[in-house]
């Protein structure tokens, strides 16, 4: 009896709710008609795209830290991170056998800061020509590291800074068992030779805290 008014206290806030095989609550709506903590979300195959499941955590709504996707299988084929709806962090891709082949880097939209500084690159190259500050608009931008597998091995690599694609052209990096050597670029180098002996100044960038 005590179990049951338990139960029944802990849903009256939701409008609607399921209870999973091992007695959980999930996949439920509450008064205001946003979707609140676990929830196992099924997506029929549409249109040639293979269909999936996908479970994690909703906040008022929206998709809030790491969430789980499978194939209609049940195999694992990614996991996800997310920030108040948004792709925020790493997020890693399987295939069948459970191979990992891809890894994403994201870049979330946060709330807490309403205007955001981002780089102008100019037009061929990665210099930064200078810094506008824009207002911060829900989204997800790819930041970082992208990283391609095949069998195990890096196959490419691609650098992100805020949606902007660095180093284009670059040859893509192959697996090594040596270890990895320390690679300064080659614009730093020609500034440091340039400013050898000079007073070392802090180079404030711009760029958040976020």
């Amino acid at each position: 009896m005590i179990a049951s008014s338990f139960l029944f206290n802990a849903n009256a806030q939701y409008k609607t709710y399921k209870i999973s095989v091992k007695g959980d609550t999930i996949n439920a709506i509450d008064q205001h008609a946003l979707k609140q903590g676990k929830w196992v979300v099924h997506v029929d195959p549409l249109r040639g795209e293979p269909g999936y499941e996908e479970e994690g955590i909703f906040v008022n709504d929206k998709k809030e830290g790491r969430w789980r996707k499978y194939d209609l299988q049940g195999d694992l084929i990614a996991y996800e991170n997310y920030k108040k709806g948004d792709k925020d962090g790493l997020s890693q891709y399987f295939n069948f056998l459970g191979d990992l082949t891809r890894e994403e880097n994201w870049r979330a939209y946060n709330p807490d800061q309403p205007y955001d500084t981002i780089p102008i690159y100019g037009t061929g190259n990665n210099e930064i020509l200078s810094y506008k500050v824009v207002k911060a608009e829900p989204y997800s931008v790819k930041d970082g590291t992208w990283t391609y597998y095949d069998n195990g091995k890096i196959v490419k690599t691609e650098q992100y800074d805020r949606g902007h694609l660095l180093n284009p052209n670059k040859p893509a990096e192959v697996a090594s068992d040596e270890p990895m050597k320390k690679i300064v670029p080659k614009e730093v180098l020609e500034y440091q030779k340039k400013n050898a002996g000079k007073k070392h100044v802090k180079v404030r960038d711009g760029m958040t805290g976020y």
